[in-house]
């Protein structure tokens, strides 16, 4: 139809059909497609083909067995649960995040609580998300206004709020936020480990 046919004489695309129903064959190759495409975890996974399964239906007389399409796909490494995790993990302390707010994120992520600490990083390395926080969001010495004057109370407590959102414990808040300068904060990542 051209673009000058009047919207009343379209077709209406909320009509089309409703896709078919999953049978054996179409749910394995959408597990199969979902893994190549995305690093996930066997929990995220199952939640997945049952999403699909919730949409579009089952073909079959007996329900579907997700839990053997997910095992299958972990016995064949397609899915490592360890894997997921630590590579969740590093890349949200890369991005400053705080031991909670990974082991949160890994939960969500069908993560077991044995699997979840190995995800959570040395350390050292959570020590070292607080100072990528810290850089990244201005707090403690990295802030404008640090030129060796004291923040007003109002906003070291928000700092210190958002650092604790982020993950991140009280005193390893404290310590960006309370850092009188650049070197003081870095040096504190290596305080107990040199």
């Amino acid at each position: 139809m051209d673009e000058g046919t009047p919207s009343s004489q379209r077709p209406d695309r909320s009509a089309r059909r409703a896709p078919r129903p999953l049978d054996a064959a179409r749910l394995d190759e959408l597990a199969l497609a979902y893994v190549a495409r995305f690093a996930t975890s066997a929990g995220k996974l199952a939640d997945y083909l049952k999403r699909k399964l919730r949409e579009r239906g089952w073909e079959g007389e007996e329900a579907p067995d997700v839990a053997a399409i997910v095992a299958r796909m972990v016995a064949l490494r397609y899915v490592d649960d360890a894997v997921f995790a630590r590579a969740k993990g590093q890349g949200l302390l890369r991005r400053g995040y705080g031991a909670r707010r990974i082991g949160q994120a890994l939960g969500a992520a069908g993560i077991g609580e044995g699997l979840r600490d190995d995800g959570l990083g040395s350390a050292r390395e959570r020590r070292e998300a607080a100072l990528v926080m810290a850089r990244k969001r201005r707090f403690g010495p990295f802030g404008r206004d640090s030129g060796g004057g004291r923040h007003d109370p109002a906003a070291r407590e928000k700092q210190v709020a958002a650092m604790l959102r982020a993950g991140h414990p009280l005193a390893s808040a404290r310590a960006m936020v309370d850092a009188r300068t650049i070197e003081e904060a870095e040096s504190w990542v290596d305080e107990d480990f040199d």
